[in-house]
């Protein structure tokens, strides 16, 4: 699986991404649209203008077609990043040659698209409804073929991002989306083989990177799973329990850290449930006024929600989170493998994340989670990636404090109470945040009901 192919609708900054990537990758760039009104001897607009759309896509087809055969093909030899026109991906022949590659999805906002195309020389985005129409029927095709997806500020985001494609090379079971925000950009990965991506990257970036890695893990997660992590400087274990996130606790962790002789420039790594993620976030976000911080979540709690948006904290007795602080990521790294040696309770429990979040996201999501019968773990890899995508696109929409919005639904302001008012012993999160969900649908129903 070579580099990343570039796929997005008109306007979307593929082209300018793809140069973004290949410059910092030092790879060669392929623009498929340059390429064939080299082949046409003149610019795309005039001989759509004289041949009509059939003609020029069968044209687009077959060259591009080629180009990814001959890519696939490649053995040694200069490797090239390739940006392809906007719709060339309606020609089945070309979804099918992309089965080869890293198609990375730039998911341009139509209104930015607009914008940025309307009142060029694009044959396409002449006429405004038109336009939209285009934008609906191609946006299901980008997000079928995409394993990566930037935002629509792609030429930046693909910089930045380009260490992690190359990390993302012969791993067909990872996707990657692109999370970003005031508050920072990080990537969230997500399949078998995610949490190794760190260590992949670190040998494709140019620039500097956190010199070590400390990582905090789950006791239990570390029995099972401890294979999965990268070279580590050292390993505090933690015990998984909602009771383990105390001050008292985050006080042990800071002095190992110290102990162990870790400065501004090293990392903490994050191998853990929402317990873990929380409370290793706090220490790296209060450890010599903040280290870098990774999420590896092994929950299926964490892997859909809690890993993302930066927030930390460990609890009081009468409250949960009332002492933390934002600290974005700077990679999330979910391998679904981890899930595989829950028990069947907390799997389910974890489930109750899930449903929450397809609730907000509506359809797809909603008709696919309602629909599963299976808590499969390795069957869950879409959906967990679904619902990272979801909470990395809502929160940033959310008003005040990021994350903030997304917690303060009534389901989990009712959750957190029933942990507080339990002492954090009689309910797993995600069982409290089941019933603080039907709490508020109830409520809901009462209201709004005939």
């Amino acid at each position: 699986m070579g580099p990343a192919r570039f796929i997005g609708y008109m306007a979307a900054g593929k082209s300018r991404a793809a140069k973004a990537v290949a410059e910092r990758l030092r790879l060669g760039v392929i623009d498929t649209d340059e390429l064939l009104e080299s082949e046409l001897g003149e610019p795309i607009a005039s001989f759509f203008e004289r041949e009509g759309e059939v003609e020029f896509r069968r044209r687009e087809e077959r060259l591009v077609v080629s180009v990814l055969d001959a890519l696939a093909g490649q053995v040694g030899g200069p490797a090239s990043v390739v940006a392809l026109g906007g719709g060339a991906i309606e020609s089945e022949a070309v979804r099918r040659a992309l089965g080869e590659h890293l198609p990375v999805w730039c998911d341009v906002d139509e209104e930015i698209a607009w914008d940025r195309a309307s009142g060029s020389d694009r044959p396409l985005a002449a006429n405004r409804e038109e336009f939209s129409q285009r934008f609906a029927d191609r946006r299901p095709l980008y997000e079928s073929l995409a394993r990566v997806i930037l935002p629509s500020s792609a030429r930046e985001a693909a910089a930045t991002a380009a260490p992690w494609l190359a990390a993302m090379q012969g791993t067909p079971g990872i996707r990657m989306i692109w999370a970003e925000s005031e508050s920072g950009s990080y990537p969230a990965a997500v399949g078998e083989g995610a949490v190794g991506c760190w260590t992949t990257r670190a040998t494709r970036s140019p620039r500097p990177l956190p010199a070590r890695t400390f990582c905090v893990a789950d006791d239990e997660a570390l029995r099972h799973h401890q294979h999965l992590l990268p070279d580590t400087e050292a390993i505090i274990g933690v015990q998984g329990a909602e009771t383990s996130k105390t001050i008292a606790e985050a006080e042990r962790i800071l002095g190992e850290l110290s102990s162990e002789g870790a400065n501004r420039d090293d990392c903490v790594l994050a191998f853990g449930g929402g317990v873990v993620g929380d409370l290793a976030g706090f220490c790296a976000a209060t450890y010599q006024r903040g280290v870098a911080l990774v999420q590896a979540p092994t929950t299926l709690v964490a892997q859909v929600d809690s890993a993302y948006g930066g927030k930390t904290g460990v609890d009081l007795p009468d409250a949960k989170n009332y002492v933390g602080a934002y600290h974005m990521p700077i990679a999330v790294l979910a391998d679904p493998a981890t899930l595989a040696t829950l028990p069947r309770e907390e799997l389910a429990a974890g489930f109750a994340e899930v449903v929450k979040t397809a609730l907000i996201a509506g359809d797809p999501l909603w008709s696919r989670v309602r629909a599963m019968r299976d808590l499969d773990p390795m069957a869950l890899t879409d959906v967990i990636f679904d619902c990272a995508r979801t909470k990395i696109e809502v929160v940033p929409r959310m008003r005040g404090t990021p994350g903030a919005g997304w917690c303060s639904t009534s389901d989990t302001r009712s959750g957190h109470a029933i942990e507080a008012v339990t002492g954090y012993k009689r309910y797993r999160h995600g069982e409290a945040v089941g019933l603080g969900l039907l709490a508020a649908l109830r409520l809901f129903r009462c209201r709004w009901a005939p």
